[in-house]
């Protein structure tokens, strides 16, 4: 399959046991699992598209509170070509052994898990519902069910942070087998439990910055190679899906809250399960996919932007602007290549700074 043919499905699930004092994506707490009602609604939806995916993603919520049959049943539906990436996230303490090895011989080829922290007492503060004792029984399981990817997510600056407790979140995911690792500084959004009554200890943005330099370190001294912001891989073990969005190429996502780009049509469903579910509620035009989206994606990952490809789209720098990057070069904050502008490690750090002065 050719780059530009590339084709990801997005099936969100919006269902969570509780709410996570830092969450605010879409989710709805205290289910126990995923009504039949609404796998019947992602399954109306995917009979309207003829378009075989090269990735499925099942993401939330908590996707891993679909039973295996579920899961198997909307991964029919999608028709993933073969050697699809399909992935589902996964809550520690949200699976069995034998969900595992149902989700496996249903057909998910990565399994995604939401640790966040080794610390027990941080779990707490956050709002998480399993221990870091579940997070590793949750790997172990992961790796005798055969998952060929296992990742692990990682979240930085939390509360009374220090780097010993990254070290102990990545030494779990290393000897749980991750191929992947995601690290994500906190952000206290609006709207959230974190927003409305702060928790003490919040590190500053110069120890975040600290903290977020130290984790990119670290991983690349243990073989997770950065190839965006908050993502690390073992070579070849890329998320082939996200990739997908950085690199503006087609994805069609489904269910409440969920987000496309299809044929450079940005597309939305709104926050509603009642209306998704009854079939009341319609996707929505959000606009187009323009050269502005491509340099935002693209100065996320490693590789940078394509300038020859930011042409065709449309989008060119200004002398300033060009002058601004080499000031960004000469500070350690990009890199200028031929053809190329990537924003080095320090760079990611103040990456909304400097777009302010590219867009």
């Amino acid at each position: 399959m050719s780059r530009i043919d590339r084709f990801g499905i997005y099936l969100h699930i919006p269902y969570c046991r509780a709410k996570c004092r830092y969450c605010d994506f879409y989710s709805a707490p205290g289910a126990r699992g995923v009504p039949q009602a609404y796998v019947d609604a992602l399954l109306r939806e995917l009979k309207k598209n003829p378009r075989r995916p090269d990735t499925l993603y099942f993401g939330g919520g908590t996707p891993s509170l679909l039973t295996p049959g579920q899961a198997a049943a909307l991964i029919e539906a999608a028709a993933p070509l073969p050697g699809a990436e399909i992935t589902l996230e996964a809550n520690p303490d949200t699976v069995t052994a034998a969900a595992l090895q149902g989700f496996r011989a249903a057909g998910v080829t990565r399994i995604s898990f939401g640790v966040q922290s080794a610390d027990d007492a941080q779990l707490r503060r956050l709002g998480r519902t399993h221990t870091a004792a579940a997070a590793a029984q949750a790997l172990a399981w992961a790796r005798e069910a055969g998952f060929p990817e296992i990742c692990g997510d990682i979240m930085l600056a939390l509360p009374q942070y220090a780097n010993a407790e990254f070290d102990a979140t990545l030494d779990l995911l290393q000897r749980g087998g991750c191929t992947h690792i995601s690290a994500y500084l906190l952000k206290v959004e609006p709207g959230t439990a974190f927003a409305h009554y702060p928790p003490a200890g919040l590190p500053g943005p110069d120890e975040a910055a600290g903290f977020y330099l130290y984790a990119v370190q670290r991983l690349e001294q243990t073989g997770y190679r950065q190839y965006e912001i908050s993502n690390f891989a073992r070579p070849g073990h890329e998320g082939r899906h996200n990739l997908l969005y950085w690199n503006c190429r087609d994805y069609w996502g489904v269910g409440p809250a969920a987000h496309s780009c299809l044929n450079g049509v940005r597309r939305f469903w709104p926050n509603d399960v009642r209306g998704f579910i009854d079939g009341s509620a319609a996707e929505q035009a959000e606009g187009v996919c323009d050269a502005e989206d491509f340099l935002l994606m693209q100065l996320r990952l490693n590789a940078g932007l394509d300038l020859d490809e930011y042409a065709r789209r449309g989008g060119h720098f200004t002398p300033a602007q060009m002058a601004f990057l080499r000031q960004c070069a000469a500070h350690g904050y990009a890199v200028l290549e031929p053809g190329r502008v990537r924003l080095t490690p320090a760079g990611m750090i103040v990456q909304n700074a400097i777009l302010e002065e590219l867009l």
